[in-house]
């Protein structure tokens, strides 16, 4: 019997190196050595540098994300001093690194296709959430010009962007999951991550398997290394590592 493949999944790191190494030691810890990262490695934190250094390092696959995209923009000028200050947090070539990086990335596992990406299948920029629609289930897994228009149509799609993790099951075995976030998780704000397993490159079907994993970490100690570096806008970070609450909303998404 062939040994099942194993693969991390990580998303929206958002500058937050604390919980990015605790979750690659944990990682770490089960044998895993191959590390996908869903994008949005910046913003938000503190330490967008340190985490592109160590994605670029750790991560085999790494994945286009919105603040990836719209931070480094050389055609863009921010007014907000907390979008000034996580730009200039940014060392030299890794603003081009982060922009030019590609937008899914697609593979066969254990006979069934899988794309993974970081917010929709048609931009970085439009956001699906949990209590999406059925035309929104169904779009998530359409061949787009932004993911290519040609090949096989994925069966699994995983994503992050919306630091709310699920997985779904929809008409025809559609699988639809999101990852949850490392760096910046609401609701519980334990950092969260996905392990894939199944026969990695095969088109032959075989068992596989969803894992999502929780790692408690220091989130004072970043919190801590957010204000000894003078970080604006850092009472909203502490709403959103402290207590799981998004800056922009005063209860959890679930108790709108």
């Amino acid at each position: 019997m062939t040994r099942p493949d194993r693969i991390a999944l990580i998303s929206d790191v958002h500058g937050n190196l604390t919980a990015l190494e605790a979750v690659l030691r944990d990682i770490g810890d089960r044998g895993i050595d191959r590390v996908y990262n869903l994008g949005d490695f910046v913003g938000k934190g503190p330490r967008g540098r340190e985490v592109v250094d160590l994605c670029q390092e750790r991560c085999e696959v790494n994945i286009l994300g919105n603040w990836d995209d719209f931070l480094p923009d050389p055609e863009r000028t921010y007014d907000s001093e907390g979008m000034r200050w996580w730009l200039a947090q940014l060392g030299e070539g890794q603003g081009k690194w982060l922009r030019d990086l590609p937008f899914c990335h697609d593979f066969w596992l254990s006979g069934r296709r899988v794309r993974l990406f970081h917010a929709s299948a048609t931009s970085v920029h439009h956001r699906v959430r949990f209590d999406h629609g059925e035309e929104e289930f169904r779009g998530m897994f359409a061949n787009t010009p932004a993911t290519g228009l040609d090949g096989p149509a994925p069966t699994i799609v995983g994503y992050g962007d919306t630091h709310d993790p699920f997985y779904e099951v929809g008409p025809d075995g559609l699988t639809l999951f999101n990852t949850g976030s490392v760096g910046n998780s609401m609701d519980d704000p334990t950092p969260v991550y996905v392990i894939l397993e199944g026969i990695l490159d095969s088109r032959e079907p075989a068992s596989f398997s969803v894992q999502f994993v929780r790692v408690p970490c220091d989130l004072e100690a970043e919190l801590a290394e957010a204000a000894r570096l003078g970080m604006p806008e850092l009472d909203g970070y502490v709403s959103e590592l402290r207590h799981g609450l998004y800056r922009a909303r005063t209860t959890p998404i679930y108790h709108r």
